[in-house]
């Protein structure tokens, strides 16, 4: 498979035994290029900016010098949302949880992951999906569901709106949501526009915060 044929991969993190040990169990993974990295979160930025945005997915640690993993986020989403964002982080408390996700990660997942988790991540990211692993899915949770008010904004979608919702949480992706309620993939990316025109949301992340916050689960 040619490098213009794979997902380029960005990898951000100030500890090079990390990165390495990132691309290392990436060597075997024919679908992904590893076609940069840095060391702070301002190189990471200029590397995606000299490229107009090239990159397909960006792979950041939390801390890192001059500008960190969460800001570098933040910024990616708003200028080239079209990259998917992975935080690999050694925390798992409730406010940087919650600085990710409010910077639209696609996914967090913890540096003691072990690799069958972190390509599970990769792939659901890929696929247009989210992964959050699952130590850190109840700190979303808790976290949210004590900022829900269950008396806005649903009565507006249509029940399969809210089941396709429902399975969104639940990070599956557009095939497997087609394939459990026996539709097609196209009538589920439909209704995934739908559900972001209707609760005024820009990403499935979003749409995640969203039904957290109003009770879907």
């Amino acid at each position: 498979m040619h490098d213009e044929e794979r997902m380029p991969i960005l990898i951000a993190d100030d500890h090079q035994l990390v990165i390495d040990g990132l691309k290392s169990m990436l060597v075997s993974e024919p679908q992904y290029h590893i076609a940069a990295e840095a060391n702070d979160g301002e190189q990471a930025w200029d590397l995606i900016t000299a490229t107009s945005g090239q990159f397909r997915l960006l792979i950041t640690d939390v801390n890192m010098p001059l500008l960190s993993g969460v800001a570098l986020c933040r910024r990616v989403k708003q200028s080239y949302p079209g990259i998917k964002v992975l935080i690999v982080s050694m925390y798992n408390s409730v406010s940087v949880v919650k600085e990710a996700v409010a910077a639209e990660a696609d996914g967090y997942i913890l540096k003691n992951t072990g690799k069958t988790e972190f390509l599970k991540a990769l792939h659901r990211i890929s696929d247009g999906g989210t992964y959050f692993t699952q130590d850190i899915l109840p700190i979303i949770y808790g976290q949210y569901q004590k900022e829900k008010q269950q008396e806005e904004a649903l009565d507006h979608l249509s029940q399969r709106e809210k089941e396709i919702l429902a399975l969104i949480v639940k990070e599956h992706t557009s095939e497997e949501i087609a394939a459990q309620l026996f539709i097609s993939k196209k009538t589920v990316d439909n209704h995934r526009a739908h559900l972001l025109e209707k609760t005024n949301c820009k990403s499935t992340i979003g749409l995640v915060k969203y039904a957290i916050k109003n009770g879907i689960e």
